[in-house]
């Protein structure tokens, strides 16, 4: 018996040391792949980024810790972000390492084009591959195959504000509400075939609850009031010329500065409204260019995106005034993230639908459809 259970004994110490001499060995090899890269990086010295303007500022804190690594690139619009670097890759210009904003235009064209290289092997920092450190324990790419496209960000929407002298909370508990006859003429909505929309519009088209049916009353029976500026929907709300407000984000129309300052705007908690409300990523979203001329800049700037330190970065800059990210990083400080674009602790699919993923991503029906209705409504 005796030398049974020391038998075990030294299988056991035997086994554990195993165990933990594996643990350190994985440890020591990304510790050495990173350090590798680093090196490789700072070599290459270079980094070069297409993206919305935002970006520029970000990754000037990412020089401030790799002086060595140079970021260059083109900050603008997405639309003429793609339509330059396509132009350079049909002339075997291959010139960028990373892509940054909405990936509306990540999944349209550079995705569709198959240009770009999967994201997943290049993550190496344990604190960005720990998956409990992110909003449903997953990264969120949007494409089918889940590893090009990938949102960082997870910013609540909510669309329908109101004039508290001119609405009781209670009259609302759902959307089709606004339908009601006394609010008639006393509705302004963002022009819905806009841009900036577009959000909005996803959510409402593909909501089983809403859909199509749902815009088209809501355009073609409540007398809606058109606009194309959200600053002014947000005044006319406030001096009670319209009584609601629908298709706008209520932190664009500047309501949580105008609650400060005892003006008599608020907008529905999504607990409320029985079809809740959305997330959508914004311009929070990246991907890996094939054939990147600075590929080892490219991981090492990745994982800094994407760790604590540069998610922060990213939340503090991208905020300005009431309009800002909230990081799908759930280690990080939350109490900066405008109150109307936090993301709800409870938030699930049923309630709070991301709206950027890769069956809602073309919306071109939706434009065709808002279109013929916004016609429909001039005659």
């Amino acid at each position: 018996m005796k030398i049974a259970k020391l038998t075990y004994l030294t299988v056991a110490i035997y086994f554990l040391c195993g165990v933990n001499g594996a643990r350190a060995a994985q440890a020591d090899a990304w510790k050495a792949d990173w350090d590798k890269t680093v090196e490789a990086a700072k070599k290459e010295g270079q980094l070069v980024i297409y993206g919305s303007d935002e970006f520029e500022k970000l990754f000037a804190e990412f020089h401030k810790k790799y002086p060595e690594i140079k970021v260059t690139g083109v900050f603008s619009r997405g639309a003429d972000v793609a339509k330059r670097l396509m132009a350079e890759r049909r002339a075997d210009k291959f010139l960028v390492d990373i892509y940054l904003n909405g990936l509306t235009t990540g999944y349209n064209v550079f995705y569709k084009a198959k240009v770009l290289d999967p994201i997943p092997p290049v993550l190496v920092l344990p604190e960005v591959t720990d998956l409990s450190k992110w909003w449903q324990k997953k990264h969120h790419y949007v494409d089918p195959e889940g590893k090009y496209l990938l949102n960082f960000n997870g910013g609540g929407r909510i669309v329908m504000g109101f004039n508290t002298k001119l609405v009781a909370p209670g009259e609302i508990k759902s959307y089709w509400d606004i339908l009601n006859p006394k609010w008639k003429g006393k509705v302004v909505g963002y022009d819905p075939s806009l841009g900036g929309s577009g959000d909005a519009m996803r959510f409402f088209y593909h909501s089983k609850s809403l859909g199509r049916e749902f815009i088209r009353r809501v355009l073609t029976e409540t007398d809606i009031v058109i606009s194309s500026d959200t600053r002014q929907m947000g005044d006319w709300l406030a001096g009670g010329k319209f009584a609601l407000s629908i298709f706008a984000p209520v932190a664009r129309m500047d309501l949580d500065v105008m609650q400060t300052q005892g003006i008599p705007v608020d907008w529905f908690d999504p607990e409320q409204l029985k079809e809740g409300a959305y997330l959508t990523a914004g311009s929070g979203g990246t991907a890996l260019l094939n054939k990147a001329p600075h590929a080892n800049a490219a991981k090492v700037a990745l994982n800094w995106l994407l760790s604590r330190e540069g998610q922060m970065h990213y939340q503090r800059i991208f905020t300005t005034g009431e309009e800002g990210p909230d990081s799908l990083r759930i280690d990080i400080p939350k109490d900066k993230v405008p109150r109307g674009n936090r993301r709800p602790a409870n938030a699930d699919e049923t309630r709070y639908p991301f709206v950027d993923r890769a069956e809602w991503m073309d919306q071109e029906p939706i434009r065709k459809f808002v279109k013929e209705m916004l016609e429909q409504r001039r005659k």
